[in-house]
């Protein structure tokens, strides 16, 4: 299998025959959900509410880090928080077929959260204490770590081995990273230590669904170590809506404030490893459809200022 193109005979045949050798019986109905990194699917089955497959990227986590994952999510149910956790197999949550890693769960449905409602960021807030409550009983083994290393030095690395940036811009975007990356350390450092614990990872609103008995979240195939406040900053647009999440986290668990300083280094962080997660998954032909803003030079133009304004921010 290419690694430039690791999806190309995931067909919807393999699909439904992945789903088989489950000893399930799909009824044809095939709909592909929106991911990138994975590839998604809602599976009808004759007699039962449909499932979801998520078949991992080859060769991006080893078999023991997605077990880690498979079992986080399980604690965090068995734990009765709303996380949606993968089905069991003969006891086997990740599954193999035709060389594809493979893990399915139940379909749970929902709306977007309301993050202008101060009664929804509050209940999110307390069910993120609660996973984080969870989250500290014990550590990853096998799971990334929120570091620099992963999120600022491997993504310039894939960028600048991608050539997607023109000749003319590669030594100003390497310039500005490097300015990122000690603004970064610098802002870690001034924070001084802080408690580190299993995290979602990647907790935007698009993981989070909400129904009429609440929300439930999805997705924690990016869960890795880090400080709690990872978990909260992407669903605060603004000051007031982080109030409001720190009153319901901690109605439940003490939060250190301290870690709120570095909310904009996270945030750098997350800029530099978007364009080098475009840049490392180029090859695979979704994401020139997807994101084809990436082969322009404007895009990269504005990408640099736009570190450079988070270097000064930092600084």
């Amino acid at each position: 299998m290419s690694d430039e193109t690791p999806y190309a005979r995931l067909t919807p045949d393999l699909v439904l025959d992945a789903i088989t050798a489950c000893g399930l019986w799909p009824d044809g109905r095939l709909l592909a959900l929106n991911s990138y990194e994975n590839r998604v699917w809602q599976i009808g089955l004759e007699d039962g509410a449909p499932v979801i497959a998520k078949f991992y990227r080859p060769g991006r986590w080893s078999d023991a880090a997605i077990l880690e994952e498979h079992a986080f999510a399980q604690e965090l149910a068995d734990a009765e928080l709303p996380v949606v956790a993968p089905l069991a197999f003969t006891g086997r949550t990740l599954l193999h077929h035709d060389g594809f890693r493979y893990a399915l769960s139940p379909r749970h449905g929902g709306r977007a959260p309301s993050l202008e409602s101060t009664d929804q960021l509050e209940w999110l807030g307390r069910l993120i204490a609660r996973m984080h409550s969870v989250g500290a009983r014990s550590a990853f083994a096998h799971r990334e770590r929120l570091d620099r290393d992963n999120l600022i030095v491997k993504p310039m690395q894939a960028v600048l081995a991608s050539n997607l940036p023109p000749a003319s811009l590669a030594e100003r975007y390497r310039s500005v990273v490097q300015r990122v990356d000690r603004a970064v350390t610098a802002r870690f450092s001034a924070v001084g230590p802080v408690r580190t614990l299993r995290l979602h990872g990647d907790c935007h609103p698009g993981n989070v669904l909400w129904t009429d008995a609440g929300p439930h979240f999805v997705d924690l195939d990016d869960a890795r170590t880090g400080p709690a406040v990872q978990d909260l900053w992407m669903l605060a647009h603004d000051e007031r809506a982080m109030e409001a999440l720190l009153e319901g986290y901690g109605s439940m668990r003490d939060f250190d404030h301290a870690e709120l300083a570095l909310i904009p280094a996270l945030r750098a962080m997350r800029q530099v490893h978007y364009a080098g997660w475009i840049a490392a998954r180029w090859q695979d032909p979704a994401f020139p459809a997807a994101f084809p803003f990436a082969a322009e030079a404007r895009w990269w133009e504005q990408h640099i200022t736009d570190l450079h304004e988070q270097a000064d921010e930092l600084e």
